[in-house]
């Protein structure tokens, strides 16, 4: 009767095929006062929520400390001085971005932090309803600046996991992940405190970093449950502080939505999180969560694409945009 799912175009592509149930009342009487508007808003549809948010995370440009100290490397704020940064890191036999791309989504966090920083937030959030074109002038530039990147990057991330892509950030074998803040969840406890971020650096100062990309997982009620009560009762209480205190006690690599969680028991890295996300001007899900799920898959696929051959990117744009078309 309860399932796992994700906000955003996610949820509503689920809830406009009439497959979730309507658990306004589930809000009304015990979530509206301790999770904010914005998270009501990305669980409604329609005028009604079909959401209980759990856990929340913000993708971000992630390094070991203990290695960047080892190279004397400092996070860098503008795209300059990022090249400059993995020219120094090649030299030093470093790999500067660790990349898999098994699945054909961790690299649409890399799209998505170039095309926002590039182009802003309100083109992006266009660009994935169909309002903008993948062939437009900005949009290339965001694939050219992604391919002054590609040398810096693991070879061949297509067909690596993104949890052996972590790995090479672990033990220290490449420099940075731009990945979300589970990627703790593959460092061994006792060395989570060496993990650190830094937000994507500024390729146009008109944006600077004024966006944040934060996914919400939650859980929702299928439609004509076999016990709808009972099934309330269960997403009510996931939406409560003592339910997302007791997850992160065991999972500290995310944060928690509810208002009165305990947020003194966070890691810095939790808490750098956290701030990010609600000091951010603008906050994204990420792509397969910004678009209806059909282009999303249709999105992933163009830009493994280009990962493999990025001398393709004009054939695989207008393709693209020919599929938005149809799908947006």
């Amino acid at each position: 009767d309860v399932a796992p799912w994700f906000a955003g175009f996610r949820l509503q592509a689920l809830a406009s095929q009439d497959l979730l149930l309507d658990i306004s009342d589930v809000w009304t009487s015990s979530l509206d006062s301790v999770l904010s508007g914005g998270f009501k808003q990305a669980s409604t549809y329609d005028g009604k929520q079909y959401f209980v948010p759990w856990t929340y995370y913000s993708w971000q440009v992630h390094y070991r400390k203990s290695v960047w100290e080892s190279v004397g490397a400092t996070p860098p704020t503008t795209f300059e001085e990022l090249l400059t940064l993995c020219e120094t890191l090649d030299g030093m036999g470093v790999v500067p971005f660790a990349l898999g791309n098994d699945g054909r989504w961790p690299a649409m966090g890399t799209f998505d932090q170039l095309n926002f920083r590039l182009n802003g937030y309100q083109y992006h959030v266009d660009l994935m309803a169909g309002n903008e074109s993948w062939t437009d002038d900005r949009t290339k530039a965001v694939f050219s600046k992604w391919e002054e990147l590609l040398p810096y990057h693991q070879a061949d991330p297509n067909g690596r996991e993104w949890q052996d892509a972590a790995a090479a950030l672990v033990n220290g074998e490449a420099a940075m992940y731009v990945i979300g803040g589970f990627v703790g969840s593959q460092f061994p406890q006792d060395e989570l405190d060496d993990l650190d971020f830094f937000p994507y650096p500024i390729l146009n100062d008109e944006h600077g970093t004024d966006t944040v990309e934060a996914p919400i997982d939650g859980w929702t009620v299928v439609a004509s449950p076999d016990n709808e009560a009972g099934a309330k009762a269960v997403v009510s209480h996931l939406g409560t502080a003592l339910a997302q205190d007791t997850y992160l006690a065991n999972d500290p690599s995310v944060q928690a939505p509810n208002s009165n969680v305990d947020t003194s028991k966070y890691n810095a890295l939790q808490a750098k999180s956290a701030a990010a996300v609600q000091n951010a001007a603008n906050v994204t899900q990420f792509l397969d969560r910004d678009t209806l799920p059909a282009f999303a898959n249709e999105a992933g696929q163009a830009i493994a694409d280009f990962l493999a051959n990025p001398g393709n990117i004009d054939a695989i744009l207008e393709d693209l945009q020919g599929k938005a078309e149809a799908l947006l």
